[in-house]
């Protein structure tokens, strides 16, 4: 101990641990390296024109959000019948705490606590967003049930409020995409906080995606009058799908500054492909086409720290063979209060 101190005694200059850039920079060969290959990096992906976007200025952000979703699912059928389906709202509440792209937090199922049973439908999404490309990953599971709320002629069906708890479904899927128009549009700004949108600005996206859907529909519980109009080439009154599916996907998205603080954003992205799977047979494997389809809307309001927002997401699969037409989506609804900091 004596040795230690006496060592810093006899320094000529004692100088605090810092990490800041230009310090780490200074600090040899290897180091400064590190730096400018850092910083050309994130010019290259996260560069933009200030006159049109720009940084938020912090590095942390703590946020409370309500999130709300349901399922729905149509079927067509022959004889121009049509039969819809539609779950109960599943709805959590949170707090998170953001650095940079790392995000951590905790949700509670209000569901479950105001309705006295477990109504939640499992759904995630993480997502890497910088200003070049976006990478998305999601997944969506039902498996405890739905309702049947339209049969019958699809102009005059009759109408239903029947449970149906024969479904157990899952899909997942990751997404990749590059904006031409990175450097003055930014999806960050309108969906994930992480930017500022200062003039109104749109980008047109093209990238792949891959997603694979696992769907079980067992309509053998319904009512007889439902079960006899049902296919006859559903094995045993089910439908089901298991399938993977390649595609691009492209589309199109706008920021729309309508106010001071004020941004609106749209984002609509079509994505077509391939499918490769099984429907409704379990022997044979076929190869057709794939369509899915995103759409998603926000308002965003920053002031400094302060930011809050809400925002509304479409998801829709369809999928097509001889007799059956079967589109099936997720619509969520996030709305979000935050406070944005910086701890050095």
């Amino acid at each position: 101990m004596l040795t230690i101190v006496g060592f810093l005694s006899a320094a000529p200059e004692a100088r605090a641990v810092s990490f800041d850039l230009d310090s780490i920079a200074a600090w040899g060969k290897f180091p400064r390296f590190c730096v400018n290959t850092y910083r050309w990096g994130c010019d290259f992906f996260n560069g933009f024109d200030t006159a049109y976007v720009s940084g938020t200025g912090y590095k942390f952000n703590a946020k409370i959000t309500a999130d709300s979703w349901m399922d729905g699912y149509s079927f067509v059928l022959p004889n121009k019948e049509f039969m819809f389906l539609k779950s109960d709202p599943s709805t959590s509440t949170g707090i998170y705490l953001t650095y940079l792209a790392l995000s951590v937090g905790y949700d509670i199922n209000v569901s479950k606590l105001l309705g006295g049973v477990d109504r939640s439908r499992q759904r995630y999404r993480f997502g890497f967003n910088c200003s070049l490309f976006s990478v998305e990953a999601y997944m969506s599971r039902n498996d405890i049930g739905t309702t049947l709320k339209r049969f019958g002629d699809r102009h005059n069906g009759d109408k239903y409020n029947l449970p149906f708890y024969g479904v157990n479904n899952s899909t997942w899927g990751i997404d990749a995409y590059y904006f031409f128009n990175h450097k003055r549009y930014s999806e960050a700004a309108s969906f994930n906080y992480s930017r500022i949108q200062r003039r109104s600005q749109g980008s047109f996206l093209l990238g792949l995606s891959y997603y694979a859907q696992d769907l079980n529909f067992d309509f053998s519980e319904m009512p007889e009058q439902i079960r006899d109009r049902l296919p006859e080439s559903w094995p045993d009154n089910r439908y089901t799908v298991f399938t993977k599916n390649y595609a691009v996907r492209f589309g199109y998205g706008f920021n729309w500054v309508f106010a001071p603080k004020w941004v609106f954003g749209i984002s609509e992205s079509p994505t077509v492909g391939i499918r490769k799977g099984l429907i409704n047979n379990h022997e044979l494997e076929k190869i057709s086409f794939s369509l899915y389809n995103r759409l998603n809307l926000s308002v965003v309001w920053n002031s400094g720290r302060l930011f809050a927002g809400a925002t509304c997401k479409f998801d829709v699969a369809i999928v097509n063979d001889r007799e059956t037409t079967y589109a099936g989506g997720v619509l969520s609804g996030e709305a979000v209060f935050g406070y944005r900091f910086n701890l050095w």
